[in-house]
Protein backbone atom coordinates (compact mmCIF):
# COMPACT_ATOMS: atom_id res chain seq x y z
CA UNK A 1 0.00 0.00 0.00
CA UNK A 2 3.08 2.26 -0.22
CA UNK A 3 5.08 3.65 -3.12
CA UNK A 4 7.50 6.44 -3.93
CA UNK A 5 5.04 7.95 -6.42
CA UNK A 6 1.31 7.45 -6.90
CA UNK A 7 -0.29 8.31 -10.26
CA UNK A 8 -4.07 8.77 -10.25
CA UNK A 9 -5.59 7.91 -13.63
CA UNK A 10 -4.59 5.26 -16.19
CA UNK A 11 -5.30 7.14 -19.38
CA UNK A 12 -2.45 7.62 -21.81
CA UNK A 13 -0.88 10.54 -19.90
CA UNK A 14 -1.03 8.70 -16.57
CA UNK A 15 0.33 5.48 -18.06
CA UNK A 16 3.14 7.42 -19.73
CA UNK A 17 4.00 9.17 -16.47
CA UNK A 18 4.06 5.82 -14.65
CA UNK A 19 6.21 4.26 -17.39
CA UNK A 20 8.81 7.01 -17.26
CA UNK A 21 8.84 7.10 -13.45
CA UNK A 22 9.35 3.33 -13.24
CA UNK A 23 12.06 3.36 -15.89
CA UNK A 24 13.89 5.93 -13.75
CA UNK A 25 13.82 3.56 -10.78
CA UNK A 26 10.94 5.27 -8.94
CA UNK A 27 8.65 2.78 -7.17
CA UNK A 28 5.32 3.71 -8.77
CA UNK A 29 1.69 2.88 -8.08
CA UNK A 30 -0.94 3.61 -10.76
CA UNK A 31 -4.56 3.88 -9.57
CA UNK A 32 -7.50 3.75 -11.98
CA UNK A 33 -11.22 4.00 -11.13
CA UNK A 34 -12.14 1.65 -14.00
CA UNK A 35 -9.88 -0.14 -16.44
CA UNK A 36 -6.76 1.05 -18.22
CA UNK A 37 -7.87 3.18 -21.22
CA UNK A 38 -11.48 3.06 -20.01
CA UNK A 39 -12.25 6.72 -20.66
CA UNK A 40 -11.19 9.32 -23.28
CA UNK A 41 -7.80 7.76 -24.08
CA UNK A 42 -9.44 4.63 -25.43
CA UNK A 43 -12.35 6.09 -27.40
CA UNK A 44 -10.90 8.93 -29.48
CA UNK A 45 -10.08 9.13 -33.19
CA UNK A 46 -6.46 8.07 -32.80
CA UNK A 47 -4.90 11.03 -34.60
CA UNK A 48 -1.40 12.22 -33.78
CA UNK A 49 -0.33 15.83 -34.24
CA UNK A 50 3.09 17.25 -34.94
CA UNK A 51 4.31 19.40 -37.79
CA UNK A 52 7.98 19.30 -36.83
CA UNK A 53 10.12 20.79 -34.06
CA UNK A 54 10.39 24.22 -35.68
CA UNK A 55 13.15 26.75 -35.10
CA UNK A 56 12.30 27.39 -31.44
CA UNK A 57 10.49 24.40 -29.89
CA UNK A 58 7.94 25.18 -27.21
CA UNK A 59 5.51 23.14 -25.16
CA UNK A 60 3.35 22.20 -28.16
CA UNK A 61 6.34 20.70 -29.98
CA UNK A 62 7.47 18.76 -26.90
CA UNK A 63 3.95 17.37 -26.54
CA UNK A 64 3.29 16.51 -30.20
CA UNK A 65 6.71 15.60 -31.59
CA UNK A 66 7.86 14.26 -28.23
CA UNK A 67 4.81 11.98 -28.11
CA UNK A 68 5.43 10.91 -31.72
CA UNK A 69 8.90 9.72 -30.71
CA UNK A 70 7.45 7.76 -27.79
CA UNK A 71 4.87 6.11 -30.07
CA UNK A 72 7.71 5.05 -32.36
CA UNK A 73 9.67 3.67 -29.42
CA UNK A 74 6.79 1.59 -28.07
CA UNK A 75 6.06 0.02 -31.43
CA UNK A 76 9.53 -0.30 -32.97
CA UNK A 77 11.76 -0.82 -29.93
CA UNK A 78 9.49 -2.34 -27.28
CA UNK A 79 7.48 -4.40 -29.79
CA UNK A 80 3.91 -3.34 -28.99
CA UNK A 81 1.35 -3.35 -31.82
CA UNK A 82 -0.15 0.13 -31.70
CA UNK A 83 -1.22 0.18 -35.36
CA UNK A 84 1.00 3.27 -35.44
CA UNK A 85 2.03 4.84 -38.71
CA UNK A 86 3.17 8.30 -39.69
CA UNK A 87 0.46 8.66 -42.30
CA UNK A 88 0.27 12.40 -42.80
CA UNK A 89 -2.93 14.44 -42.66
CA UNK A 90 -5.11 16.59 -44.91
CA UNK A 91 -7.17 19.57 -43.72
CA UNK A 92 -9.90 20.61 -46.14
CA UNK A 93 -10.58 24.21 -47.18
CA UNK A 94 -14.24 24.95 -47.98
CA UNK A 95 -14.42 28.65 -48.93
CA UNK A 96 -12.37 31.73 -49.81
CA UNK A 97 -12.14 33.07 -46.24
CA UNK A 98 -10.84 29.75 -45.00
CA UNK A 99 -8.38 29.63 -47.91
CA UNK A 100 -6.83 32.97 -46.99
CA UNK A 101 -6.67 31.95 -43.33
CA UNK A 102 -5.07 28.60 -44.22
CA UNK A 103 -2.56 30.24 -46.58
CA UNK A 104 -1.43 32.69 -43.90
CA UNK A 105 -1.09 29.91 -41.33
CA UNK A 106 0.98 27.78 -43.70
CA UNK A 107 3.29 30.66 -44.61
CA UNK A 108 3.77 31.59 -40.94
CA UNK A 109 4.42 27.97 -40.02
CA UNK A 110 6.94 27.48 -42.80
CA UNK A 111 8.74 30.67 -41.74
CA UNK A 112 9.07 29.15 -38.25
CA UNK A 113 10.46 25.87 -39.56
CA UNK A 114 7.36 23.67 -39.55
CA UNK A 115 6.39 21.17 -42.24
CA UNK A 116 3.05 22.26 -43.71
CA UNK A 117 2.11 22.49 -47.38
CA UNK A 118 -0.79 24.25 -49.11
CA UNK A 119 -1.95 22.00 -51.97
CA UNK A 120 -4.52 22.38 -54.69
CA UNK A 121 -7.28 19.78 -54.67
CA UNK A 122 -5.65 18.25 -57.75
CA UNK A 123 -2.31 17.85 -55.93
CA UNK A 124 -3.96 16.53 -52.75
CA UNK A 125 -6.09 13.97 -54.60
CA UNK A 126 -2.94 12.56 -56.19
CA UNK A 127 -1.80 11.59 -52.66
CA UNK A 128 -5.19 10.78 -51.07
CA UNK A 129 -7.42 9.58 -53.96
CA UNK A 130 -10.81 9.80 -52.19
CA UNK A 131 -10.56 13.53 -51.42
CA UNK A 132 -13.12 15.85 -53.00
CA UNK A 133 -11.49 17.54 -55.98
CA UNK A 134 -14.17 20.26 -55.99
CA UNK A 135 -12.98 21.86 -52.73
CA UNK A 136 -10.64 24.87 -52.87
CA UNK A 137 -7.61 23.05 -51.53
CA UNK A 138 -6.03 21.20 -48.63
CA UNK A 139 -3.26 21.76 -46.11
CA UNK A 140 -0.98 18.72 -46.00
CA UNK A 141 1.06 17.78 -42.94
CA UNK A 142 3.29 14.81 -43.79
CA UNK A 143 4.63 14.27 -40.25
CA UNK A 144 1.30 13.65 -38.52
CA UNK A 145 0.24 10.10 -37.74
CA UNK A 146 -2.33 7.71 -36.33
CA UNK A 147 -2.63 4.74 -33.99
CA UNK A 148 -5.34 2.63 -32.37
CA UNK A 149 -6.36 4.33 -29.09
CA UNK A 150 -7.40 1.22 -27.16
CA UNK A 151 -4.41 -0.88 -28.17
CA UNK A 152 -2.04 2.01 -27.59
CA UNK A 153 -3.21 3.05 -24.13
CA UNK A 154 -3.24 -0.57 -22.97
CA UNK A 155 0.27 -0.96 -24.40
CA UNK A 156 1.43 2.03 -22.34
CA UNK A 157 -0.07 0.34 -19.28
CA UNK A 158 1.65 -2.95 -20.11
CA UNK A 159 4.97 -1.18 -20.70
CA UNK A 160 4.63 0.59 -17.35
CA UNK A 161 3.85 -2.72 -15.64
CA UNK A 162 6.86 -4.39 -17.25
CA UNK A 163 9.01 -1.50 -16.03
CA UNK A 164 7.82 -2.12 -12.47
CA UNK A 165 4.62 -0.08 -12.01
CA UNK A 166 2.01 -1.59 -9.72
CA UNK A 167 -1.36 -1.00 -11.44
CA UNK A 168 -4.55 -1.12 -9.38
CA UNK A 169 -7.74 -0.95 -11.47
CA UNK A 170 -11.33 -0.50 -10.23
CA UNK A 171 -9.86 1.70 -7.50
CA UNK A 172 -11.87 4.87 -6.88
CA UNK A 173 -10.09 7.73 -5.11
CA UNK A 174 -12.35 9.11 -2.37
CA UNK A 175 -9.91 11.28 -0.44
CA UNK A 176 -6.48 12.87 -0.61
CA UNK A 177 -4.46 14.39 2.21
CA UNK A 178 -0.90 15.13 3.29
CA UNK A 179 0.15 13.65 6.63
CA UNK A 180 3.56 14.78 7.91
CA UNK A 181 5.01 14.98 4.41
CA UNK A 182 3.47 11.71 3.21
CA UNK A 183 0.54 11.71 0.80
CA UNK A 184 -2.35 9.46 1.76
CA UNK A 185 -4.78 8.48 -1.01
CA UNK A 186 -8.06 7.09 0.27
CA UNK A 187 -9.83 4.67 -2.05
CA UNK A 188 -12.61 2.10 -2.03
CA UNK A 189 -9.86 -0.52 -1.56
CA UNK A 190 -8.01 1.13 1.31
CA UNK A 191 -5.44 3.86 1.87
CA UNK A 192 -2.28 4.15 -0.23
CA UNK A 193 0.75 6.18 0.84
CA UNK A 194 3.32 7.88 -1.37
CA UNK A 195 6.06 10.50 -1.28
CA UNK A 196 4.60 12.14 -4.41
CA UNK A 197 1.22 12.12 -6.15
CA UNK A 198 0.49 12.87 -9.82
CA UNK A 199 -3.13 13.70 -10.67
CA UNK A 200 -3.71 12.42 -14.22
CA UNK A 201 -7.45 11.94 -13.99
CA UNK A 202 -8.49 13.73 -17.19
CA UNK A 203 -11.93 15.30 -16.92
CA UNK A 204 -12.08 14.23 -13.25
CA UNK A 205 -8.87 16.07 -12.26
CA UNK A 206 -10.78 19.07 -10.88
CA UNK A 207 -12.65 16.78 -8.46
CA UNK A 208 -9.41 15.23 -7.18
CA UNK A 209 -7.82 18.65 -6.71
CA UNK A 210 -10.77 19.87 -4.68
CA UNK A 211 -9.98 17.20 -2.09
CA UNK A 212 -6.97 19.30 -1.01
CA UNK A 213 -8.41 22.71 -1.91
CA UNK A 214 -6.39 22.93 -5.14
CA UNK A 215 -7.72 24.84 -8.14
CA UNK A 216 -7.56 22.70 -11.30
CA UNK A 217 -10.12 24.43 -13.55
CA UNK A 218 -10.93 21.56 -15.89
CA UNK A 219 -14.32 21.15 -17.54
CA UNK A 220 -15.57 17.90 -19.10
CA UNK A 221 -16.44 18.44 -22.76
CA UNK A 222 -18.44 15.75 -24.55
CA UNK A 223 -17.15 14.43 -27.85
CA UNK A 224 -18.87 11.83 -30.00
CA UNK A 225 -17.89 9.65 -32.94
CA UNK A 226 -19.36 7.29 -35.51
CA UNK A 227 -18.08 4.63 -37.86
CA UNK A 228 -19.02 2.81 -41.04
CA UNK A 229 -18.90 -0.94 -41.54
CA UNK A 230 -15.44 -2.26 -42.52
CA UNK A 231 -14.30 -1.43 -46.05
CA UNK A 232 -11.21 -2.28 -48.10
CA UNK A 233 -8.43 0.33 -47.70
CA UNK A 234 -9.71 3.61 -49.15
CA UNK A 235 -8.45 6.40 -46.84
CA UNK A 236 -4.79 6.48 -45.86
CA UNK A 237 -4.22 9.79 -44.05
CA UNK A 238 -6.06 11.48 -41.20
CA UNK A 239 -8.70 13.94 -42.39
CA UNK A 240 -9.93 17.24 -40.94
CA UNK A 241 -11.39 20.62 -41.96
CA UNK A 242 -10.45 24.28 -41.57
CA UNK A 243 -14.05 25.30 -40.88
CA UNK A 244 -13.80 25.16 -37.08
CA UNK A 245 -10.27 26.57 -36.72
CA UNK A 246 -11.25 29.53 -38.90
CA UNK A 247 -14.35 30.10 -36.76
CA UNK A 248 -12.34 29.86 -33.51
CA UNK A 249 -9.75 32.30 -34.85
CA UNK A 250 -12.49 34.94 -34.67
CA UNK A 251 -14.76 33.50 -31.92
CA UNK A 252 -12.61 31.58 -29.45
CA UNK A 253 -15.22 31.38 -26.66
CA UNK A 254 -18.98 30.86 -26.86
CA UNK A 255 -19.38 32.79 -23.57
CA UNK A 256 -17.25 34.08 -20.70
CA UNK A 257 -17.77 30.95 -18.60
CA UNK A 258 -16.98 28.24 -21.17
CA UNK A 259 -13.72 26.63 -22.22
CA UNK A 260 -12.46 27.76 -25.65
CA UNK A 261 -13.06 26.08 -29.00
CA UNK A 262 -16.49 24.53 -28.51
CA UNK A 263 -18.91 23.65 -31.30
CA UNK A 264 -22.04 24.49 -29.27
CA UNK A 265 -23.42 27.31 -27.15
CA UNK A 266 -25.85 25.34 -25.01
CA UNK A 267 -28.00 23.49 -27.55
CA UNK A 268 -27.13 25.87 -30.40
CA UNK A 269 -24.43 24.85 -32.88
CA UNK A 270 -21.88 27.60 -33.63
CA UNK A 271 -19.51 25.69 -35.93
CA UNK A 272 -18.71 22.27 -37.36
CA UNK A 273 -15.55 20.46 -36.33
CA UNK A 274 -14.13 17.41 -38.10
CA UNK A 275 -11.51 14.70 -37.70
CA UNK A 276 -11.38 11.12 -38.94
CA UNK A 277 -9.45 8.28 -40.54
CA UNK A 278 -9.83 4.66 -41.65
CA UNK A 279 -8.90 2.03 -39.10
CA UNK A 280 -6.69 -0.92 -39.95
CA UNK A 281 -9.78 -3.10 -39.46
CA UNK A 282 -11.52 -1.16 -42.25
CA UNK A 283 -14.07 1.09 -40.54
CA UNK A 284 -14.00 4.75 -41.50
CA UNK A 285 -14.46 6.77 -38.29
CA UNK A 286 -15.24 10.45 -37.78
CA UNK A 287 -16.13 12.84 -34.98
CA UNK A 288 -15.92 16.48 -34.05
CA UNK A 289 -18.64 17.86 -31.78
CA UNK A 290 -17.51 19.53 -28.54
CA UNK A 291 -20.43 20.15 -26.17
CA UNK A 292 -20.15 21.54 -22.66
CA UNK A 293 -22.65 19.16 -21.05
CA UNK A 294 -20.96 18.21 -17.79
CA UNK A 295 -20.41 14.50 -17.28
CA UNK A 296 -23.42 13.55 -19.41
CA UNK A 297 -22.06 11.44 -22.29
CA UNK A 298 -25.45 10.99 -24.00
CA UNK A 299 -25.19 10.98 -27.78
CA UNK A 300 -26.72 13.75 -29.89
CA UNK A 301 -28.18 12.09 -33.01
CA UNK A 302 -28.52 15.35 -34.93
CA UNK A 303 -24.86 16.13 -34.25
CA UNK A 304 -23.82 12.79 -35.69
CA UNK A 305 -25.72 13.53 -38.91
CA UNK A 306 -24.19 17.01 -39.16
CA UNK A 307 -20.75 15.51 -38.70
CA UNK A 308 -21.36 12.85 -41.32
CA UNK A 309 -22.49 15.53 -43.76
CA UNK A 310 -19.34 17.52 -43.08
CA UNK A 311 -17.16 14.43 -43.59
CA UNK A 312 -18.99 13.61 -46.84
CA UNK A 313 -18.11 17.04 -48.22
CA UNK A 314 -14.44 16.04 -47.90
CA UNK A 315 -14.78 12.32 -48.73
CA UNK A 316 -17.69 11.83 -51.16
CA UNK A 317 -17.40 8.04 -50.84
CA UNK A 318 -19.21 8.37 -47.48
CA UNK A 319 -22.46 9.53 -49.11
CA UNK A 320 -23.76 6.01 -49.64
CA UNK A 321 -22.46 4.49 -46.40
CA UNK A 322 -24.68 4.32 -43.31
CA UNK A 323 -23.48 4.94 -39.76
CA UNK A 324 -23.03 1.55 -38.12
CA UNK A 325 -21.58 2.35 -34.67
CA UNK A 326 -21.56 5.42 -32.39
CA UNK A 327 -19.83 6.27 -29.10
CA UNK A 328 -18.84 9.21 -26.92
CA UNK A 329 -16.29 10.34 -24.34
CA UNK A 330 -15.29 13.20 -22.06
CA UNK A 331 -12.39 15.50 -22.92
CA UNK A 332 -10.60 17.61 -20.27
CA UNK A 333 -10.69 21.27 -21.36
CA UNK A 334 -8.94 23.87 -19.22
CA UNK A 335 -10.28 27.36 -18.59
CA UNK A 336 -7.83 28.90 -21.08
CA UNK A 337 -7.49 25.93 -23.43
CA UNK A 338 -3.85 25.31 -22.51
CA UNK A 339 -2.46 22.16 -20.86
CA UNK A 340 -2.22 22.02 -17.08
CA UNK A 341 1.08 20.31 -16.28
CA UNK A 342 3.22 20.98 -13.24
CA UNK A 343 3.43 21.31 -9.48
CA UNK A 344 0.22 22.27 -7.68
CA UNK A 345 0.80 25.41 -5.58
CA UNK A 346 0.95 25.15 -1.77
CA UNK A 347 1.06 21.34 -1.93
CA UNK A 348 4.52 19.79 -1.68
CA UNK A 349 5.11 16.88 -4.06
CA UNK A 350 1.63 17.10 -5.59
CA UNK A 351 1.58 17.34 -9.39
CA UNK A 352 -0.99 17.39 -12.19
CA UNK A 353 -1.08 16.52 -15.88
CA UNK A 354 -4.37 17.26 -17.64
CA UNK A 355 -6.09 19.85 -19.83
CA UNK A 356 -4.97 18.33 -23.13
CA UNK A 357 -8.42 19.05 -24.57
CA UNK A 358 -9.30 16.99 -27.64
CA UNK A 359 -5.72 15.99 -28.44
CA UNK A 360 -4.84 14.12 -25.27
CA UNK A 361 -4.15 10.90 -27.15
CA UNK A 362 -1.55 12.52 -29.38
CA UNK A 363 -0.01 14.71 -26.68
CA UNK A 364 -0.45 12.55 -23.58
CA UNK A 365 2.76 10.50 -23.85
CA UNK A 366 4.90 13.64 -24.02
CA UNK A 367 2.91 15.24 -21.20
CA UNK A 368 3.40 12.16 -19.02
CA UNK A 369 7.13 12.18 -19.74
CA UNK A 370 7.42 15.88 -18.80
CA UNK A 371 5.57 15.51 -15.49
CA UNK A 372 7.61 12.38 -14.65
CA UNK A 373 10.79 14.36 -15.31
CA UNK A 374 9.52 17.05 -12.93
CA UNK A 375 8.86 14.49 -10.20
CA UNK A 376 12.25 12.82 -10.68
CA UNK A 377 14.37 16.00 -10.78
CA UNK A 378 12.13 18.32 -8.71
CA UNK A 379 12.76 20.85 -11.47
CA UNK A 380 10.47 21.84 -14.33
CA UNK A 381 11.53 21.73 -17.95
CA UNK A 382 11.47 25.35 -19.21
CA UNK A 383 8.61 24.61 -21.64
CA UNK A 384 6.31 23.83 -18.70
CA UNK A 385 6.21 27.53 -17.74
CA UNK A 386 3.15 28.05 -19.95
CA UNK A 387 1.32 25.06 -18.45
CA UNK A 388 2.03 25.92 -14.79
CA UNK A 389 -1.11 25.36 -12.65
CA UNK A 390 -0.12 28.44 -10.62
CA UNK A 391 -1.41 30.68 -13.43
CA UNK A 392 -4.97 30.09 -12.22
CA UNK A 393 -4.17 31.39 -8.73
CA UNK A 394 -2.74 34.72 -9.83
Amino acid sequence: MKADAIVIGAGIAGCSAALHLSEAGIETLLLEMGEVSGEASGVNMGGLGGTGWGTSPGLQEYLTMGSLNIFKRLQMELGFDLEFRQSGSFTAIHNEDQYLYAKNRVLESQKNGFNLQLLSSYEAKAIEPELNIDLLGYVYSPTRGQADPLKTTRAFGQAASQAGTNIQTNTMVTGLRSNQGIWEVETNRGVYQGQSVVIAAGAWSKNIGEMVGANIPIEPVVGQMWSTDPLPPRVFSTISSFESSFHWSENLYVDDKSPPELTHFGEERVTRHLYGRQRKSGEIIFGGDRRNAGFNKALDASGLEVNKGHATEVLPLLSGLPISTTWSGLMPFSKDGKPVIGRIPENDNLYVVTGLCSSGFGRGPGAGMLVADLVIRSESHPVLAESDPARFDS
